[in-house]
């Protein structure tokens, strides 16, 4: 069974589309008459927190024009977790229209609940300009916020996925002479509660177009002196998933000498 190559490339859309989420943030600076001077859009990377501290930290020449350009955000995935509360049973399936081909089924198992964490940190050097970052994203959460994401593109699977946030701190790295570079971090711990699906496989059985279902008197079928039979068939009977079609539903009596079948046209 393991071994079968596929690639639905969920955890990959579930930081992409995390991401999206704050790429499109602002600040602004005014004077003392409310007039705004300035615009800057903060940029986004996706990179750990260590790697912009280590920049502020190893820089042997502080006199250097540029060393890093504040206000800015980074992001990264920090966890992968199961989640139990949302387990489903492990061999139910479910069937799926090809979006390729609309004739054709496929069956996919039932997808596997996973969590996945993230951290988003905000790098400023004033406190101003991060409160004007954090205000513009806390508000969404309460505390989740649904993304919609297209998880497995072949069967045209699209789900809500909730991302919670978790957390909220603070931390000021000023320590030392007034050479010292300050780092005011403002760090956001999210959880995405995404799924992962297995392999797609193309449906060994067809589709099901006759569904018969019989009645007995009693539990016994072998002293049953009573016997109804529902048939229930698609109408037409060549119709396809997508289409337009009805149901031919028909009673049949079965036992003693007497049969008959009424036949009851239904429409949905």
């Amino acid at each position: 069974m393991l071994g079968t190559y596929y690639y639905h490339e969920i955890i990959r859309k579930t930081i992409i589309a995390f991401g999206t989420l704050f790429n499109d943030i602002d600040i602004q600076h005014k004077d003392a008459a409310g007039n705004t001077n300035s615009i800057i859009k903060v940029p986004l990377a996706y990179s750990p927190t260590q790697k912009f501290l280590a920049r502020l930290e190893q820089q042997a020449n502080l006199d250097k024009p540029v060393q890093i350009t504040l206000p800015r955000m980074s992001f990264e995935m920090t966890s992968i977790e199961y989640d139990p509360t949302r387990k489903t049973g492990v061999t139910q399936t479910f069937k799926a229209c090809d979006t390729e081909d609309g004739n054709k089924l496929k069956k996919v198992f039932m997808p596997v609940p996973y969590n996945i964490g993230f951290e988003l940190s905000i790098f400023c050097k004033l406190n101003d300009d991060a409160l004007q970052i954090v205000e513009q994203i806390l508000p969404y959460f309460q505390p989740s916020f649904n993304l919609t994401i297209d998880l497995v593109e072949s069967i045209g699977e699209k789900r809500d996925i909730p991302v919670v946030l978790n957390s909220v701190s603070m931390q000021d790295d000023y320590e030392g002479d007034f050479s010292t570079r300050r780092a005011l971090i403002y760090t956001l711990q999210f959880t995405a509660k995404t799924y992962l699906f297995g392999p797609v496989a193309d449906n060994p059985e067809g589709l099901i177009r006759k569904v018969i279902v019989d009645n007995y008197a009693t539990t016994d079928r072998a002293t049953a002196k009573r016997e109804m039979r529902y048939t229930v068939v698609p109408d037409p009977i060549d119709a396809e998933p997508g289409d337009d079609f009805g149901f031919t539903e028909t009673w049949e009596y079965l036992g003693d000498s007497k049969s008959y079948s009424p036949t009851q046209q239904t429409d949905i």
